[in-house]
């Protein structure tokens, strides 16, 4: 089994080594006239599109001939032991690129998060807590505030530094409810300062979201931007 994976492409997908594949060549308009041509083109298409994230190139002629050659049952230009040492020092590279990446990013987002931090704590408005937690308000409310075991109702947008939006229950127009003390630290305090009716804005240091793990789409490190509006305390 485990040589059957080694000479799959779909192990380098598996084991999280995406690969982009970089070339010139003259474009060629498929004819998706059959359900047979349909699905070999999504095939392809979704491959691909699960190789997306550069961390090298990729031989596009060479892997186009090897493909070929495989699936006309024809013997391969390399051995499969061969192959099979290609494959393993290229997935040992590609870990050591990922790796490098990461740290580079750790130490990237360390630096740009402390700068963010140091010059919004200087903008007028804003207020910074003990534990380094910056907010601003936007609207005032004048309802009841929530206490950390308080299950709450709020609609928010979540932003990295460079404007991505990672998540926004307002562009899903669906409020979401959730006790105050099972969420990243920056909530949990933040969401306290706020009177029902309130929308404020909070810039949480990564210590006090998701630290050096990071996740999904925020990376480790990384200083979240968040608007939130207290929509209800839930009884």
């Amino acid at each position: 089994m485990m040589k059957r994976q080694l000479l799959s492409t779909s192990i380098i997908v598996m084991m999280g080594l995406s690969i982009t594949a970089c070339f010139e060549e003259k474009k060629v308009t498929p004819k998706l006239e059959t359900e047979d041509a349909k699905a070999a083109y999504s095939i392809g298409y979704m491959t691909a599109k699960s190789m997306s994230n550069a961390v090298t190139t990729l031989d596009i002629d060479s892997y186009t001939a090897g493909f070929k050659d495989a699936y006309a049952k024809k013997d391969g230009a390399l051995k499969e032991e061969e192959m099979k040492t290609v494959l393993m020092a290229f997935q040992e590279r590609m870990k050591k690129e990922a790796e490098e990446k990461q740290k580079k990013a750790l130490t990237e987002n360390v630096t740009k998060g402390a700068a963010h931090l140091a010059e919004n704590a200087k903008k007028a408005g804003v207020k910074v807590t003990a534990s380094g937690l910056q907010y601003e308000v936007i609207t005032e409310g004048k309802g009841a505030k929530p206490k950390a075991t308080d299950t709450v109702k709020v609609h928010y947008e979540g932003k990295l530094l460079d404007g991505t939006v990672f998540d926004s229950s307002i562009k899903r127009n669906e409020p979401v409810s959730f006790p105050l003390n099972q969420v990243i630290a920056g909530w949990t305090e933040g969401v306290q300062l706020m009177s029902i009716g309130s929308k404020y804005k909070f810039t949480i240091p990564s210590n006090l979201a998701y630290g050096e793990q990071g996740s999904g789409p925020i990376t480790p490190n990384s200083v979240l931007v968040f608007e939130v509006e207290l929509l209800e305390i839930v009884k």
